[in-house]
Formats: structure tokens, sequence, C-alpha cells
């Protein structure tokens, strides 16, 4: 997505032309595991750029100053929004260019004394490690600060990349109230129950919004809030909240919803019915709240959701219950080799907005680090991660719902770093390592899909089935 001197692009168009003319399979195999312990290694079809017959690389992908396409234009406002273009679903930037986020999470230094070290003997310091890691991060054709990155570091560079913020508002109301507890990757809730229905919930949000909101309200690079991560969503939520203490505020507005629905329990529970309405009620509910709170402190931004995982990704309740106050579905998105193209067609029926792809990623064992935490794929070696990363990115970029990924993340966990939630404790998850080497053969890899997502995506949509 940036352009490239001619001759590396002459060279690289003419490996491209004669690996293509040797893939008669159109795949290679990739051999993987959900988690080391895994006793065999499997196989897996994975497709790469080279695979896509008739597709010519761009030499030249011309873009706009926030990483948009400059060849596709829309109305502009100012600030970013979506638009459905044909058919398909695309964020707008500012300029009105059509924009496609392609982006890395927690874009941020290791803080460990070993990190500090690496840091002053490779950059010198934290300003210079922001440009650097900028100017990387625009090379290898990312244009997006995913969750949880430093992005007021990155704000005032020359060339400022878009970024997106992490608002933690059920998190943090929970934890005020000394109801959360650390689970791998996100906050907990006793029974699983979120406090949504607590009556002090609505007026925190609005606080909450209005304080972190003001400083960024008018920031064209900002692409829009994340108000949460991967809260609990259970299928059989009415059951949960029902079992709460009776005075409890969850368990009273889930009594009131079955008096009020004349919902009867039966032998073996509330009814799949029951369970699925209520389901959506709760859901609808949280969503009607925060995003009335986001809108109100910042009506310029788009609202990119709570970041749903696991069995969510299969629930029509949860995605319908967020439609109405959403403009972006984000969802972390693990357990799969390539993606599946009918539940993300489920996802674009069930909530008629975008989704953008906000967690995903493999581990390479040749780095020497165990592997044994986060979601992940594991992987032999660098490049296989990168094989992996141009097969998921082509079932993405083939869907017109999707309207970006965010890779996680940025860098390798540090063992060293007590402090780090269970799910980030000892994994090759990053671009770099924790001491800031880049990992060659996969950032290749994402550099060469990642140059050609304008034209790339066009070309993929506009194939026959």
């Amino acid at each position: 997505m940036r352009f490239w001197p001619a001759l590396f692009v002459a060279a690289l168009a003419a490996l491209f032309a004669l690996a293509q003319a040797f893939a008669e399979q159109g795949y290679v195999i990739v051999e993987a595991k959900r988690k080391p312990s895994d006793a065999a290694w499997r196989e897996y079809k994975t497709v790469l750029l080279e695979h896509i017959a008739g597709y010519r690389l761009r030499e030249e992908v011309p873009l706009s100053r926030f990483g948009g396409w400059r060849e596709r234009r829309v109305k502009s406002t100012g600030f970013f929004r979506t638009e459905k273009v044909g058919g398909t679903w695309w964020l707008v930037d500012p300029e009105g260019c059509l924009f496609f986020s392609v982006g890395v999470c927690s874009v941020n230094i290791n803080p460990t004394a070993r990190g500090r070290a690496a840091l002053a003997q490779k950059f010198g310091g934290f300003t210079n490690w922001a440009k650097s890691t900028s100017d990387l991060l625009w090379r290898l054709g990312f244009n997006t600060l995913g969750c949880w990155s430093d992005w007021e570091a990155f704000r005032t560079l020359a060339r400022p990349m878009p970024y997106t913020t992490q608002l933690n508002f059920m998190s943090t109301f929970g934890k005020q109230l000394g109801r959360t507890f650390q689970l791998p990757g996100h906050a907990g809730y006793p029974k699983s129950c979120i406090l949504v229905f607590h009556p002090g919930f609505a007026g925190f949000c609005e606080e909450h919004a209005a304080k972190l909101l003001a400083p960024t309200r008018d920031d064209p690079f900002l692409l829009g809030h994340f108000s949460d991560n991967e809260m609990p969503l259970p299928r059989d939520a009415l059951d949960r909240f029902m079992s709460l203490d009776h005075s409890d505020p969850g368990y009273v507005a889930a009594a009131n919803w079955v008096r009020e629905h004349n919902v009867r329990k039966g032998p073996q529970g509330f009814a799949a019915e029951a369970r699925e309405a209520f389901l959506q009620y709760l859901v609808a509910t949280y969503y009607r709240i925060v995003s009335a709170a986001i809108k109100k402190a910042d009506p310029n931004h788009l609202y990119l959701g709570s970041r749903f995982h696991g069995s969510d990704l299969r629930q029509a309740a949860v995605f319908r219950g967020c439609a109405p106050y959403i403009d972006v579905v984000a969802v972390n998105y693990y357990h799969a080799w390539t993606p599946d193209a009918q539940l993300m067609d489920s996802w674009l029926a069930w909530a008629q907005k975008p989704f953008l792809i906000t967690e995903w990623y493999a581990k390479g064992m040749d780095s020497g680090m165990p592997n044994n935490t986060g979601a992940g794929w594991v992987v032999k070696t660098q490049a296989d991660r990168g094989r992996f990363y141009q097969n998921f990115a082509l079932g993405l970029l083939a869907h017109p719902g999707c309207v970006g990924w965010h890779w996680f993340k940025y860098m390798d966990n540090d063992p060293t770093n007590k402090a780090a939630d269970p799910s980030n404790r000892d994994s090759n998850k990053g671009i770099v390592s924790n001491t800031y080497d880049l990992y060659q053969p996969l950032a290749q890899a994402m550099e060469q899909l990642n140059s050609q997502v304008y034209p790339l995506r066009q070309f993929l949509l506009a194939r026959k089935p």
C-alpha cells in the first residue's frame, strides 16, 4: 500500500510469476497445532498471494495521508465513517477515500528491565522508538494502531497513524465495585454475569465517556472506540442471572424480564428460545447504554463495539442485540486456520453492519519461546507465521462485510513481566521480539500482502465464487 521502488517491484513480480507457474495446487501445506501440548502436528491447506491466479501486483497504490485508497473516493466528512459501496462494506477516511483497516494491537514499549535496556540500546530513547516504529509499520503496509496501543506517542509525529481507543466501561465499573477478577485475556465477573443492570452503570458510563473522550473528540486520525474486551455473554445467561442473590440488581432485572415475558422454567431449565431472547436483551441493554454515552461525549467517531470472542461468534442473539447501537462489530477470531465464509455471512446477516477482526495470530516455535499462553495457532517457523497471515488475510479480503484486521500483537511476551495477564506470559505473538528484533520472514509476508490490499480486495470481490 505504499510506493515501492520500481526495481524491487519488478524483481518481486518476477518471483511472483515464477511461484504461480509452479503452484499447480493453488496452495501450500503448513503444519500447525492449536496449542503446543497437542500430540501431533496437523496439515492445513494454506493459500498465499502467489496462488491468486490472474492477479497482477500493483507497483504503486496511491494512498491518502490516513492510508486510504486515493483511487476510490466517496463523500468526505472529516472523520472516519462506514459506507456500503456496490454491495461491499468499507471504512471511509476523513478525506473520503475508501479505507481498509490493517492494524496491529498493543503497539507499546516493553516495560521490563530488559526491555528498557533494549530500548536504550536500539533507539536511544522513547521518542526515537515511536518514530522508528511508526516508520516500520507504514513500511509494512499497516495503517492502524489497534487496541491497547500507545496512540498518544504517535499522535504528534510528522505522519500520524490512525488509531483506536479502549474505554473499558464494564471492567472499570466492575473493578470499582470490587466485582471483577482476572481471567486470561479479559476480566471475569461473578457467575459470568456482567453488571449492566446495576442502577449506577448508566451514570458511570456518561461520566467515564465525558472524561476520556474530550481530548480526542475532534481528532481526524481517531478511527473509533472500543468499549470493553471479551465480556462474558454465555448462552445460558438467563439461568446464571436467575441464580444470583435475590437482592442483586442482575437477578431483579432477570426476574422482571421472566415475569413480563411469561417465561416458565422447566425440568431442564429455561427453553432455548427464552435463553436466546434474554441474551439479546442483555446485549442490547449494554450496547444501548454504552453507545449513548459514547455518542453524547463524541458524536464524531465510530463505535467499534466490545470485541466479541469464543461462543459469541455463533450466537445470533449477540449480534442482533448490538446491531441498533453500533457502527462496526469487533470480533476476536481464533481457532480458525482459514476464515469461515458462512460464519462471516451470518455475522453480516445478524447485525447488518460491517465487522472488523480485532485479534488473530500464530506463534512460531523457532522463536525459542514455549508458546503455552494465548489462543493463537502454533506453527514451526516465522515463515509459517507469514504463510498463516496471508492465508487468513486473503479470506477476510474476499468477504464484503469485513472492513479490516488487527494482528495481535506488536511485540512478543516477556516472561520477566510478572504484571502481564495470564494470556500474555510466554509466547511469540509479535512482529518484533521483546527486545525489538524484527521477525523478517513474517514481516516480508505481511508487507507483500499489505501493499496490495486495496486492488487485491477489489480483484477478489469481483471474482466469481
